[in-house]
């Protein structure tokens, strides 16, 4: 049994666009976060970022005695996780410098101290590989962008102990975040995997010339992305089956729908098609910057995540008849 420090001090290490965001919600959440990162501009860089973002963050879920003032930057990635309660890395997607920067890390912070990797393909088996205490170690892999997207995927490694992970799940889930625990390890862990799936099929239907790209992100986005905004795909095709619900779903549609799995396509990635997806998004784009366009996907993500929140269950109604917790 381990027993880890209750969170008060959060250390971000690497703020990059992940990293930047993820400082944004330990802030709004009332933490005091100390970053690092050895960029020159770094520091600018990131407290750019947060006070772009604090009004975006802070309409989900600001605390009071948030701050901006309780965010500190240090170049010394030692200094930065010494007093660290929780540490959160954003590092490059390179095996050789995780698995360093984590040894690194281990032997810096307190060792009550969790410490957790954004990586989005990497396991923390491997991540893991040189750490002393391995145990406290383990992957939080967001959806961009943390400071607005609730969902984090939760896996250990080989060697991360199951208290870890118990803790890190109580952890995301008291900071507004929803947690979903990965019991095997995989390359992508699963949200990337599910949209590459459908990436896969949104650029093979591009090629074999049936839509346009602007056609294929409405297709998505104003047809399933709606309902996939409210349930997941296994509640849906509940509702799909009417009266009866998913039995009647299994026994009826699915069987056409394992049919036309065989008729998916998988394109091939050739610079003709790459070229005509580019200039597809840039047409869609219609002259607006990146930024505009991703403070138009926080306002509306926003603006979702206060609907849904208005329609979540109550606590009793979540319990079900008696107060018996349903599966």
């Amino acid at each position: 049994m381990i027993s880890h420090r209750p969170v008060h001090r959060v250390a971000i290490v690497g703020t990059g666009t992940i990293g930047a965001s993820w400082a944004t919600h330990y802030l709004v959440r009332g933490f005091d976060v100390t970053a690092t990162d050895p960029a020159p501009t770094a520091e600018t860089a990131l407290r750019s970022y947060v006070a772009a973002a604090w009004d975006a963050a802070a309409s989900i879920g600001l605390v009071p005695g948030a701050s901006l003032a309780r965010l500190s930057f240090t170049a010394d990635m030692r200094q930065a996780v010494a007093h660290a309660d929780f540490v959160q890395e954003n590092a490059p997607e390179r095996p050789e410098l995780k698995v360093g920067l984590f040894a690194d890390i281990d032997d810096a912070s307190p060792p009550d101290a969790i410490i957790a990797s954004s990586s989005s393909g990497i396991t923390m088996s491997v991540i893991q590989t040189e750490c002393r205490r391995p145990e406290r170690t383990v992957i939080g892999h967001p959806f961009n962008p943390p400071h607005i997207v609730p969902l984090v995927e939760v896996v250990g490694g080989k060697k991360t102990a199951p208290e870890t992970i118990q803790d890190v799940m109580s952890f995301y889930a008291a900071i507004g975040k929803k947690p979903i625990h990965l019991k095997k390890e995989l390359p992508g862990h699963v949200a990337n995997r599910i949209q590459e799936a459908l990436y896969r099929e949104v650029v093979y239907l591009v090629q074999e010339g049936v839509l346009d790209v602007a056609d294929s992100d409405a297709a998505v986005s104003w047809g399933p992305g709606l309902r996939w905004g409210v349930m997941g795909p296994h509640l849906l095709w509940h509702l799909g089956g009417g009266e009866g619900g998913i039995q009647h779903f299994m026994d009826t549609l699915m069987p056409r729908m394992v049919e036309a799995w065989q008729q998916l396509g998988t394109p091939e990635f050739t610079p003709e098609l790459k070229d005509t997806i580019v200039d597809g998004v840039l047409k869609e784009a219609n002259g607006h910057s990146v930024d505009e366009l991703a403070a138009r996907r926080d306002a509306m993500l926003s603006a979702l995540l206060a609907v849904r929140a208005q329609h979540e269950p109550s606590p009793s109604e979540a319990s079900g008849p008696e107060g018996k917790e349903q599966p």
